[in-house]
């Protein structure tokens, strides 16, 4: 990785972790394998702050620190990249496990537990469904039916315009926001 660190993919450490790494490889990281319209593509970053943007939408009264899970929710993907579902599933467990060990370590890293209550990952889903339904809609080619379909319909979030921007200003903009974040989860600490 850019910042000279080494990251054991079958056992990864926290102190391996850098956020600079995961928001370069994010906001380089096509969603939709790159299946999307317009001149740039969507990245992994920008879907994860519209999940983050959500989940404060949806739950206003959480804490810094699971919207930060929420912005981080998929960033395994800075080193193993966007698969879609299907392919994910048809790898079966061993992708899966890989993936976990990876989510673990960097939520420990930023001082979330290593595994999220499950309501707080059942909202972070809720989130990247919505993401999805829109994302699809708007630049991925679905029909509102079959993204309804595979996504289920967003309630309780706002209609959102997907737009796409160079990596160079979602990584700053990523990075921004997580700096934001844990500024905020270290003052409620403090408290």
């Amino acid at each position: 990785m850019l910042s000279g660190r080494r990251l054991d993919l079958l056992d990864p450490s926290p102190v391996d972790i850098e956020i600079e790494d995961i928001a370069h490889g994010l906001a380089r990281v096509a969603r939709w394998n790159g299946q999307t319209t317009g001149p740039l593509p969507y990245s992994v970053a920008q879907h994860s702050l519209l999940v983050e943007e959500f989940c404060q939408a949806l739950r206003p009264d959480w804490p810094a620190k699971w919207r930060l899970a929420a912005l981080l929710h998929d960033a395994p993907e800075f080193v193993i990249g966007d698969m879609i579902s299907p392919f994910k599933s048809a790898l079966g467990d061993r992708y899966k496990t890989i993936e976990k060990r990876l989510q673990r370590a960097i939520h420990l890293r930023f001082g979330l537990p290593a595994d999220l209550p499950p309501a707080i990952e059942k909202a972070i889903k809720r989130a990247d469904r919505a993401s999805a339904f829109f994302e699809a809609t708007q630049i991925a080619g679905f029909s509102a039916i079959e993204a309804n379909q595979l996504f289920g319909a967003p309630r309780g979030i706002p209609e959102t315009r997907i737009r796409t921007a160079p990596s160079a200003a979602v990584q700053t903009i990523y990075l921004e926001r997580f700096g934001e974040l844990i500024a905020a989860e270290d003052a409620a600490t403090q408290r």
